[in-house]
């Protein structure tokens, strides 16, 4: 069961995501399947500059909703950066790395969701 913060997180973070123009932004509900937390959303830049504004903008805004980020990790090299809101976890990649790790793939048994799926 996944709960209303975490559905709230997940749309703030979508938000400052497409403020940033991420591309191919993926919301995977891995409740079912793991312990880890309730949602990932996956997402792309095109170069390093774009990549770490996204970490910036997702981290402000939930920042400013008052939600405490656990951990993050990747920012300075910013080929993977990893946000960890416990709830949440936020992997924002540039193209070559998204595509060599492929966490759509890894993750298959989560299920992929909609933005409006998180409205309900």
């Amino acid at each position: 069961m996944v709960l209303k913060n975490s559905k709230e997180m997940a749309k703030l973070a979508i938000a400052g995501l497409e403020e940033k123009k991420a591309n191919d932004i993926k919301i995977l509900d891995i409740s079912d399947v793991s312990v880890l937390a309730d949602y990932f959303i996956i997402a792309s830049g095109s170069n390093r500059n774009q990549v770490q504004a996204m970490a910036d903008e997702v981290e402000e805004r939930l920042y400013k909703a008052g939600y405490e980020q656990k951990q993050i990790e990747g920012y300075q090299t910013a080929n993977w950066i990893l946000m960890d809101y416990q709830d949440i976890i936020v992997h924002i990649f540039d193209e070559e790395n998204r595509l060599f790790y492929d966490l759509e793939r890894i993750w298959r048994d989560g299920k992929v969701v909609s933005e409006e799926e998180l409205e309900a």
